[in-house]
């Protein structure tokens, strides 16, 4: 289970170190991989990070969806098109590939938020941005309301 949010710096190749929390949720999960896609929402440019036995779940769920939808198929095409399996190297960093990087906007400091079964990866400047936005409109007469019971 990931939670909580880290922000750390991304090395010149492009490697991002996963805090030992985080790899010891990956060898609670029993997954030797991971694999990293793109968030294909416009608004929200980031990518995601799977277990490997997670992102089973999720492919598999995707890709039996009806095809006739374009809108199906473009989620699709984005999502397992730019999916990418990873392992962790020794000091237990991951390689995320330069159109992945490019894709999020990541720079040098990156800000990974734990998503229970996923961890989001965004830039730091880009997750601060959309935090503020979402404390907004959380906060916001109407979705009070919509949310209330939610947490508590």
């Amino acid at each position: 289970m990931f939670s909580g949010v880290s922000t750390l710096n991304l090395d010149a190749k492009g490697r991002l170190a996963v805090p030992a929390r985080h790899r010891e949720a990956l060898a609670d999960s029993n997954a030797p991989r991971v694999v990293v896609t793109i968030n294909p929402s416009e608004r929200e440019r980031c990518l995601l990070l799977y277990p490997e036995n997670e992102w089973h779940e999720v492919a598999r769920n995707l890709s039996r969806r009806e095809t006739m939808n374009s809108a199906v198929r473009a989620m699709q095409r984005l999502v397992l098109g730019h999916a990418v399996d990873l392992e962790l190297d020794g000091q237990g960093r991951i390689l995320l590939p330069g159109e992945l990087r490019e894709f999020a906007q990541l720079d040098k400091r990156v800000s990974l938020v734990g998503q229970v079964n996923k961890i989001e990866i965004w830039d730091e400047v880009l997750w601060k941005g959309n935090r503020d936005q979402w404390l907004s409109e959380v906060s916001s007469a109407d979705s009070a309301v919509d949310l209330q019971g939610l947490m508590f």
